[in-house]
């Protein structure tokens, strides 16, 4: 049994160390995936996303190239930003972009440590830079009728923009004038990669991990059978013994109540 014993808790470790191993590796590709595409030649935004298409797997972090108008009255900023360890804010500016139809594309002009930021001249331009999907998750917005977002949503842009808006957002590589007076947000600045990239990694961890809790299962359903039947087998010895040392009982022979005949 101790062999037995020895046997399934090394088949629960490797399960749990494959696990890790398959996790670790979809983390690892999930930040090359970032750092591949980063430096990459900038492609047409239409070419990536349409102004009523959901946001593609394939273009976070890609690099593209858009030509529209900026808004700056519409400008927003984003709270709880760092840029070299300090706190302050995204100052996000739509771009109306008519390629296929007019719709608001919400571009990352840069970061500024206080809400009292320049914005980009009103007028055409043409941009390049990283587009992102919006974010998801953080604090509610406790104030909806200012200008400051705790998190860069695009269901919170929607009663702040007028008319359509793209399902993700660009963080400005170029004009770099566009940005003066504010801090370039660079591609370390960008949020991590999606969880669906190198889902395949991520899924044969998941599995590994479901292997050692089959086989954590099968070793408690083992010992429990053999704790049984070594529990009924010890009572089974008891009752014979008992049996042996002891044939009557305490019970009334049942000859003695035959009345004699005589």
């Amino acid at each position: 049994m101790l062999l037995l014993h020895a046997a399934g808790i090394l088949a629960i470790l490797a399960a749990v160390l494959l696990g890790r191993w398959q996790v670790d590796a979809w983390q690892m590709h999930r930040e090359d995936r970032a750092a591949e595409i980063a430096d990459d030649a900038p492609v047409p935004l239409r070419t990536v996303i349409g102004a009523d298409d959901a946001f593609p797997a394939d273009g976070v972090g890609r690099p593209v190239s858009a030509t529209g108008e900026w808004r700056p009255d519409e400008t927003v900023l984003v709270a709880g930003k760092e840029h070299d360890g300090a706190s302050g804010f995204w100052v996000v500016t739509p771009l109306s972009v008519c390629e296929e139809g007019c719709a608001s594309l919400p571009v990352v002009v840069g970061w500024s440590p206080t809400e009292d930021s320049p914005r980009p001249e009103p007028g055409p331009v043409e941009v390049t830079g990283w587009l992102q999907p919006g974010e998801s998750a953080g604090p509610p917005d406790d104030d909806p009728a200012d200008a400051v977002l705790p998190t860069l949503r695009i269901a919170d842009l929607l009663q702040r923009v007028e008319g359509d808006l793209y399902g993700g957002y660009l963080i400005l590589r170029t004009p770099a004038e566009a940005r003066a007076g504010l801090a370039a947000v660079t591609p370390e600045s960008l949020p991590d990669p999606p969880t669906f990239t190198a889902l395949r990694n991520l899924l044969y961890g998941i599995e590994w991990w479901f292997f050692g809790l089959f086989a954590a299962f099968l070793w408690w359903r083992w010992s429990r059978d053999e704790l049984e039947r070594a529990r009924a087998s010890a009572s089974s010895t008891d009752d014979v013994r008992s049996l042996s040392e002891h044939p009557d009982d305490g019970r009334e022979d049942p000859a003695e109540r035959i009345p004699s005949t005589s």
